[in-house]
């Protein structure tokens, strides 16, 4: 049986990171897929996207990754630019949409938010149909394969749903929970390239440094910081009514 660990939504959080990854390393997780948005937010975009290039096997690109190499007069933006540079802002542009396996005599697919694009959000309490629509193949997913479980990140906040026989599941978000406040990823399990088998998925919740990354956030001199406090300490988004 292989296990793979699947995170998401980093946000230059490196407390939670850290903690993320000694939880995969303590239940002897080998391989690591990351579904994207490892910048923006927080203050260590640059050792985000360094530890993850290194530790996760494949990266998909998210919203952030997309959006952070292109020239924006935001000072927030340009603040998290500067702390990237030019050849980490190249990386996140190369990113490819969607990760794609057999594990447990099942199809994954795995991508930042829909299949549609990097930025069309999808919610746990959503339509059905448009939870069905999440197995469609597009041209952002590309048409070689017909999923029968769908992993994503992107909405921050963990679920599974069952349906005439799919899987689909949300990883939650390792630095920037909006759900809670503990850093959230996803186990799989299953034989790879079995045709039939056993496969398996785990929710997983783990404690970090909360203080500290908001202190790292103080000392880095990063803006928006009390509306990133807020977040991490609430799991409750800035904007929301």
């Amino acid at each position: 049986m292989e296990r793979i660990a699947i995170i998401s939504d980093i946000h230059g959080n490196l407390p939670a990171l850290e903690a993320t990854l000694q939880d995969i390393r303590a239940r002897e997780i080998a391989q690591i897929f990351c579904l994207g948005d490892l910048v923006g937010k927080g203050p260590h975009s640059a050792r985000a996207a360094d530890i993850c290039r290194a530790a996760c096997a494949q990266t998909v690109r998210g919203n952030w990754d997309e959006g952070i190499y292109k020239p924006n007069d935001n000072p927030t933006i340009q603040w998290h630019q500067r702390q990237l540079g030019q050849a980490r802002l190249d990386y996140l542009r190369g990113l490819p949409n969607t990760i794609e396996l057999r594990l447990g005599g099942r199809s994954l697919r795995l991508f930042h938010a829909s299949p549609t694009s990097v930025y069309d959000r999808v919610r746990m309490n959503d339509a059905p149909d448009k939870h069905e629509a999440m197995f469609a193949n597009t041209d952002f997913t590309g048409f070689d394969s017909s999923p029968d479980v769908v992993g994503y990140g992107d909405i921050h906040s963990a679920y599974v749903k069952s349906f005439r026989g799919k899987i689909l599941f949300n990883v939650g978000s390792v630095g920037n929970p909006l759900d809670g406040t503990q850093a959230s990823y996803a186990i799989v399990e299953g034989a790879r390239g079995e045709p039939g088998g056993a496969f398996a998925l785990q929710l997983v919740r783990v404690p970090y440094d909360i203080e500290r990354a908001i202190a790292d956030a103080a000392d880095a001199g990063m803006p928006e910081l009390d509306e990133y406090a807020g977040e991490l300490r609430t799991g409750r988004y800035r904007r929301a009514g």
